[in-house]
């Protein structure tokens, strides 16, 4: 195998990992007055983008009564706040209906990106 070949298949492999990463979102499904939601910000969300969870997959807020965005599937009907939805490439991949508190949520989410086949090492 040549070097140049061994290179370009080298910068595909790695460049395929950045996409892949860069279309993992966790969508927090929320609504104004959910004290639920509220504890997860109070907890969770002033730290969620400097672990490895929050840089694999960012957070995107949505409020439950607003219309679904045309970027996104859901496997079933939101009704629950707050509702956290692994999303990959679009599609639902998991998700968490309610706020268990810190230290089932982290497992739970832990899980759930193991369950979808995503790295979060850095």
């Amino acid at each position: 195998m040549s070097l140049r070949l061994i290179i370009f298949s080298t910068a595909l492999l790695v460049s395929s990992a950045f996409v892949a990463a860069a279309d993992t979102v966790l969508v927090m499904v929320e609504e104004k007055g959910c004290v639920w939601c509220a504890r997860w910000n109070d907890e969770i969300a002033h730290i969620y983008p400097k672990t490895t969870e929050g840089k694999t997959a960012p957070l995107r807020r949505m409020d439950i009564h607003a219309a679904r965005p045309d970027d996104l599937t859901f496997s079933r009907s939101l009704n629950f706040t707050p509702t956290f939805v692994l999303m990959v490439d679009g599609q639902e991949a998991s998700r968490i209906e309610g706020y268990p508190g810190e230290d089932f949520f982290w497992g739970l989410l832990g899980q759930m990106l193991s369950d979808a086949n995503i790295d979060v090492s850095e």
